[in-house]
């Protein structure tokens, strides 16, 4: 369930853009005319919204934001490096979502750190999105960077990550709930073995993860507990915590639960000192139009605690209100 709140009337795309162009000039900027207009806009809305405000104004929207944010509301673009999280959750937000993604993996491919939470983002796109989706991704990396998704895993990820994350942007999984229940137990049995033995990166156990569809898998995780005393990912815990398992936890999550993995993910990028605003924002903006309500119940399962309290301690002013505003907090 989503969290994003849209009006039931709706001003018109060239309503939107008067009122986007009119927030943009004179001294200072009117963050919260902006926020008010994209942060309760659909990706549909959004799209006519940048279509519009590049025939009104010869100009494109995200270049605009990008004027006009800096230094007020941070991601990569062919420009310059946005550092500042309020800029940078606005115009990922912005973005079609294949093209957030698509930036998203790129900026996770050309970091110098590739950690687990850099190429997480990879297994994000690739295991808690639709197959459809994912196509669209890669179509729109090519568009972007001139060089495919894969091509960009191979020459900056190492083996035997490499591997793995190849083999889930390449797949383009059944979409549909098919299932049979004697190839998930069969196929449980298979994991099984592998993880015993700490085999991680041999290939039908790989192929497993990486091709069935995503209600086969469910069925293959039930059959695993069922067979075996324990779920998957508790097994998967014990072989270590190198960047090969942790890369296989958050595919079994992603397929799993995906609300799991995210209010994981922002709970880990508030916790301590300091916030991690890469994560924070990545979670909320790519979430709220999907499962953010799911997410929100899952992280007061795991914490006993709000996940919009843990925002609103953790974020402030222009920032705090646009991730608010996605998770549907009137600001």
């Amino acid at each position: 369930m989503a969290t994003l709140r849209v009006p039931d009337v709706v001003p018109s795309p060239s309503e939107d853009s008067q009122t986007l162009r009119k927030a943009f000039q004179g001294l200072g900027t009117d963050e919260k005319a902006i926020i008010d207009v994209l942060g309760h806009r659909n990706a549909s809305q959004r799209r006519d919204i940048k279509e519009t405000y590049q025939n009104l104004y010869n100009e494109s929207l995200i270049k605009s934001l990008q004027s006009e944010l800096s230094g007020h509301f941070g991601c990569v673009n062919a420009n310059r490096v946005i550092t500042e999280p309020e800029e940078k959750a606005v115009i990922l937000w912005t973005y079609d979502p294949a093209e957030r993604d698509a930036w998203l993996a790129n900026e996770a491919l050309k970091s110098k750190k590739k950690g687990i939470n850099q190429l997480q983002v990879i297994v994000e796109i690739a295991c808690a999105s639709t197959p459809h989706h994912l196509v669209a991704v890669r179509q729109t990396y090519c568009s972007l960077f001139h060089s495919s998704l894969e091509e960009d895993i191979i020459a900056n990820v190492s083996l035997p990550v490499r591997k793995i994350l190849v083999g889930l942007v390449s797949s383009y999984r059944y979409d549909r709930a098919v299932v049979d229940l004697n190839v998930a137990k069969s196929e449980a049995a298979i994991l099984h073995e592998a993880i015993k033995t700490k085999k991680l990166d041999k290939d039908d156990f790989l192929w497993i993860l990486g091709t069935r569809n995503c209600f086969q898998l469910k069925l293959t995780f039930q059959c695993y507990e069922q067979s075996f005393g324990t779920h998957i990912y508790q097994d998967m815990k014990s072989c270590g915590s190198g960047i090969l398992e942790s890369i296989l936890r958050v595919v079994i999550w992603c397929i799993d639960s995906p609300e799991k993995h995210f209010a994981e993910v922002i709970r880990a990028s508030i916790i301590g000192l300091g916030t991690d605003e890469d994560s924070l924002t990545r979670a909320i903006v790519t979430r709220a139009e999907m499962d953010l309500m799911k997410v929100r119940g899952e992280y007061f399962n795991a914490n006993k605690s709000s996940l919009d309290n843990a925002v609103i301690g953790d974020t402030s002013g222009d920032y705090k209100n646009f991730l608010m505003t996605l998770l549907g907090a009137k600001v």
